[in-house]
């Protein structure tokens, strides 16, 4: 069942991240914001702002989105190796409704803000 809904989000959370950034070609973890490529001197001052700005707001954007793909792609693993849905801080199993909310949590709800 939380497979099947953490496969569903990694392809969503992929579509996303595609949408303001692209894989960084020296490390796959890491993702980078789209820039566009402007000729600086061809174009005018508020086409430089415009790009600047997007650029600004891909960063902004694409930082918890990569998280989240990356605890998405974490979690699937912990399926494989049947080390899912325990926290990571104690051991102990995180709530059902926990992983209902978020079935990428790494921790159970005492210790939601040790995650990392």
């Amino acid at each position: 069942y939380f497979k099947g809904k953490l496969e569903t989000e990694l392809k969503t959370l992929e579509t996303e991240l595609k949408s303001v950034g692209h894989k960084n070609p020296n490390n796959p973890k890491d993702w980078e914001p789209i820039s566009n490529d402007v000729d600086i001197e061809a174009s005018d001052l508020a086409d430089t702002a415009d790009n600047i700005e997007n650029y600004e707001l891909n960063t902004a954007i694409l930082k918890p989105l990569e998280t989240q793909y990356n605890d998405v792609k974490l979690a699937l693993d912990k399926i494989k190796k049947g080390a899912y849905g325990i926290c990571e801080v104690d051991g102990t199993p995180i709530e059902k409704e926990r992983l209902e909310a978020n079935p990428a949590a790494r921790t159970c709800l005492a210790h939601k803000d040790q995650a990392r």
